[in-house]
């Protein structure tokens, strides 16, 4: 559905420079701190912004021949753009029928209603959780093969932000050969929704690895300074010095708990893995 390769973009003082793959069928995560390149990567995918080298490749095609009726086929929620605020609900229903052939009216109104938009309000005059929630709607119900999706849960409160994802979900359910790019520097926005994840930082990939081998194999190694200068050190990925010792990043758990038995082995969590790969120093 996407491939970036070698895609090089840059900015005074910043420079993008990765490579990454969305599979069909799958929920690909990009996590990053802020300012680490995840809007910059998804501006050259959508052609809103052009980098200087590298190849781009969607829906099969290269980005240079992409149609209007390839774009009708991708879904899309950016940061930094929307519908005019001064526009109604029913306002913008009206302009996305104009613009999207498969547009449904149905299930456009159906999902505003279950959202509580109130279709005689104007945008600007929603809150923030349910201007967020209409831009996910609008991305929605065009029947999109593909959601590019930048950031739709940032600034959300909890509940707001666990029925935004609950809608990619059901999206997903219904459309299983379909396939989503979703960022986020709330990580735990993504940690049980992604089959995927992409790990940014400074405009490059500094890490990629299936949701279910970060959840099982990656943890966190709590040793003594005399247990780290001792241990096996081959599946140490990341280290950061504490009171107490040492924390290690590992991408083997059950190697260290076979081999050392009276080690602390926890599982990490998508935050301490961000943590320990942009902290910490290499072991």
């Amino acid at each position: 559905m996407i491939k970036v390769t070698n895609v090089r973009k840059t900015y005074t003082g910043f420079e993008l420079n990765c490579s990454m793959e969305l599979r069909k069928g799958t929920i690909t995560g990009l996590i990053g701190r802020n300012g680490a390149g995840k809007s910059t990567l998804f501006k050259c995918i959508l052609q809103l912004i052009y980098p200087e080298s590298g190849e781009i490749k969607l829906l099969g095609k290269d980005i240079k021949d992409i149609t209007e009726a390839d774009r009708c086929r991708i879904g899309t929620v950016m940061s930094d753009s929307g519908i005019s605020g001064y526009l109604t609900i029913e306002d913008a229903e009206k302009i996305l029928k104009n613009f999207y052939p498969k547009f449904d009216g149905k299930a456009y109104q159906e999902m505003c209603r279950q959202a509580g938009l109130d279709p005689k309000k104007k945008i600007k005059d929603l809150s923030t959780g349910m201007k967020a929630r209409h831009r996910v709607i609008c991305a929605l119900t065009h029947d999109p093969d593909l959601l590019i999706l930048d950031e739709p849960t940032s600034g959300l409160d909890v509940i707001a932000r666990n029925e935004i994802l609950e809608l990619l979900r059901n999206y997903m359910a219904a459309n299983p050969d379909h396939a989503i790019l979703v960022s986020s520097h709330i990580s735990s926005d993504l940690e049980n929704l992604c089959d995927d994840i992409y790990m940014i930082e400074d405009g490059k990939i500094i890490l990629h690895e299936d949701a279910d081998v970060l959840n099982d194999s990656y943890a966190i190694l709590k040793v003594r300074d005399d247990e780290y200068r001792d241990m096996d050190k081959s599946h140490v990925l990341k280290v950061r010095k504490e009171m107490f010792g040492v924390i290690c990043l590992t991408d083997d758990a059950n190697y260290y708990r076979t081999r050392y038995p009276e080690m602390i082995v926890e599982k990490s969590g998508i935050d301490h893995l961000i943590e320990m790969m942009i902290g910490g120093e290499n072991a």
